[in-house]
This record gives C-alpha cells, structure tokens and sequence, in this order.
C-alpha cells in the first residue's frame, strides 16, 4: 500500500497536468450529477478504458484501439497497473465526460442514443489532436510513452485507434446510464432556479472551457515541439468544431432555458 501510494504521488508530480484537468473534471461531474454518481461515472470510465488500453497494448490482441506498444521507463518513477500507465486509463474519465457534457448542452437530454454518438464523436476529435502530440511524447515532458509498430495514417496514428475511441466512449456512457440505474435509481430533476448561480454557470459552460482547454493545451505543445504541420491542421480542425459547437450551444440554449434543466440531465 505504501508503495502504491508512493508511486501515486510519483505520478502526480509527473503528470500534474493530466491531475488539473481531472481536478476540473470533477468540479463539472459534481454539479451536473452530484458526488455519488460522479464516483459511478469515474469508476465505470476506468475500468472500461483499462480493459480497452490492456487489451490492445498489454494482451496484444489490438482490440479496441489497434495494436501499439507501451514503452515502460527504466525505473519505475509512476504508478503502472498490469502493463498499463494508471494516468491513461484515468484520462478516459475526464475525456469522456467533458464530451458526454458539452453534448448535453448541445442536444438538451442525457440519456438518448443520439445524445451518446455526439458524445463519442466529440471525444473522438479530442483523439484526433492528443494522439499524434502523445505519440511524439520523446520531444516534450510526457516522454515515450508508446508506439504503433506499423505506423499510421494520420501522423502515424492508426484509423482504428479512432474507431476504438468511438467505441469505448459509447461504451462508457452507455454503460454508466445502465450502472446509475442499477445502483442509485432514476436520478431527481432540478429546475435551474432552484440551483446556485455558480453552479448553473459551471453547469453551462464548464465543459466547453474544459473541452477546449484540453485542445489548446495539446495544440501549444504540438507547436511547441515544432510540429507546424500537425498544428496547424489540428488548428484549423478545431476552428470549424469550435464554430459548430458555440451555434449548436446558442440555437439550442434558448429552448433549454425555456424548458428548465430538466432534459439537460441536472440530477441528484
């Protein structure tokens, strides 16, 4: 235990970024879905996403995600759980999420299939940036992490990867409505009068300064290693999501204030 806990703190010291945006994830999970649901949520995440990563790395059968190799540091200067990075598998929960909220406020309820496939498609595109900057990580902090053994299409980056994202995101989400149900019953609606103001506008807009927040933090590194190429094409890529997403949020915002919060999934 005291080993964990050592390598733990070894790996927040690493990653103190990734621990920031879990950090801000766990301010927008609370307010939408309160603490215990966010703990189902976070639970639910991880152990998807490790099964996924274990699976296609670790076990070698390439599934989800394609096949790649983790390469593990010499010494063990952070916490790894079973051949995969514990800060990759928690990453899944706050990349996850952030999409599954923002596509909430996009498509105003929280449950529906097609609410789910926004969700998945929009952290899919989080994938589209992170990935090729991840995987030239022996050029900035995060170091090498892994590899694709055949290389890949988009910046050496498989297109299966992509389609695993997809995959596991659905998979997540779909997964926790079925697990909020089973253990916490059907969640209470609040009507947004009812709420703090504070919480209405982290409940707002939380996600889509976290969503991009994620993106520009990836976009400055890939310029900083200079990648012009690769930044300027996942610039111009997040441009045209960044205009789609503020007029889907404001065509669709007026009619969910309207309504309440209700169908925008404000539960506890």
């Amino acid at each position: 235990m005291l080993r964990f806990l050592e390598l733990l703190a070894a790996t927040i010291a690493l990653r103190p970024y990734v621990f920031v945006f879990f950090g801000c994830y766990l301010v927008l999970a609370f307010a939408r879905l309160g603490y215990a649901r966010t703990i189902v949520f976070t639970v639910v995440a991880f152990l998807i996403a490790w099964v996924s990563e274990w699976s296609s790395a670790v076990a070698g059968y390439g599934i989800p995600f394609g096949a790649y190799t983790y390469v593990r540091p010499p010494v063990d200067r952070e916490l790894w759980i079973a051949g995969v990075p514990f800060m990759d598998s928690l990453s899944f929960t706050f990349l996850s999420y952030v999409s599954w909220d923002l596509a909430i406020s996009l498509r105003g309820d929280r449950d529906s299939i097609r609410t789910t496939i926004v969700a998945s498609t929009l952290m899919t595109f989080l994938d589209v940036i992170i990935d090729p900057v991840a995987l030239r990580g022996d050029r900035w902090f995060l170091g090498q992490l892994y590899f694709y053994p055949a290389g890949g299409l988009y910046f050496g980056v498989t297109l299966l990867n992509f389609a695993g994202w997809f995959a596991v995101s659905f998979l997540i989400i779909r997964t926790y409505l079925v697990m909020e149900k089973l253990i916490l019953g059907k969640p209470a609606r609040i009507r947004e009068e009812l709420l703090l103001p504070i919480r209405t506008l982290v409940v707002r807009y939380g996600a889509l300064i976290l969503y991009f927040g994620i993106l520009a933090f990836n976009l400055f590194i890939t310029f900083w290693i200079d990648e012009v190429v690769l930044g300027l094409t996942g610039l111009a890529l997040t441009s045209i999501v960044g205009i789609l997403l503020v007029a889907g949020i404001k065509s669709n915002g007026s009619g969910i204030r309207r309504r309440g919060l209700s169908r925008a999934g404000i539960v506890r």
